[in-house]
């Protein structure tokens, strides 16, 4: 800053030999940048900020709507083939279980069936309203403790017509 004053001490002849032309002031006058009309510039300039500021606020909060709706319609896309295939499990060993004579006398396994089936239905009401990574993973991994209670009967009645045939076997 010194050294700003001290040349312009030293210069100052140099300077202020010219004088700015007449219309300099006439122009600076007439600009909207003027200190008289920089009020109504300045409101334009706040508005602007406002209506930039407002509109990336906008696409900001709509672009993560729309990565939303990717991700749901992602989640739901993946829970509809795993729900498809292990479904067609689930129904081909409750006919398996099904072509056994009663196949449905262990109580237990009705029971822990209906439950597993009932916990199901409310995960996948959830997914329908709020789909999540953890409400698909519930439902998968409910299907397939159903799929291994399902196997465990099957082993079960297996073992029982086995255990039969060989006591009809020795009579």
């Amino acid at each position: 800053m010194d050294q700003l004053n001290e040349f312009f001490k030293k210069n100052r002849q140099a300077l202020d030999h010219r004088d700015p032309p007449a219309q300099a002031w006439q122009n600076i006058s007439r600009s909207p940048w003027r200190v008289g009309q920089g009020g109504r510039s300045l409101v334009m300039w706040r508005a602007a900020a406002i209506l930039f500021f407002s509109l990336s606020l906008y696409l900001f909060f709509s672009s993560g709507e729309m990565v939303r709706s990717r991700e749901v319609t992602r989640l739901q896309g993946e829970f509809r083939d795993l729900e498809a295939f292990y479904s067609g499990q689930i129904a081909e060993k409750v006919s398996v279980i099904d072509d056994f004579d009663n196949a449905y006398e262990d109580d237990q396994f009705g029971q822990d069936l209906q439950k597993l089936d009932a916990m199901y239905q409310v995960l996948r009401e959830q997914m329908k309203t709020e789909p999540t990574e953890k409400v698909k993973d519930a439902l998968i991994l409910n299907m397939l403790v159903r799929i291994d209670l399902l196997n465990q009967q099957i082993k079960k009645l297996e073992e029982t017509v086995r255990k039969s045939s060989g006591d009809e076997a020795q009579v």
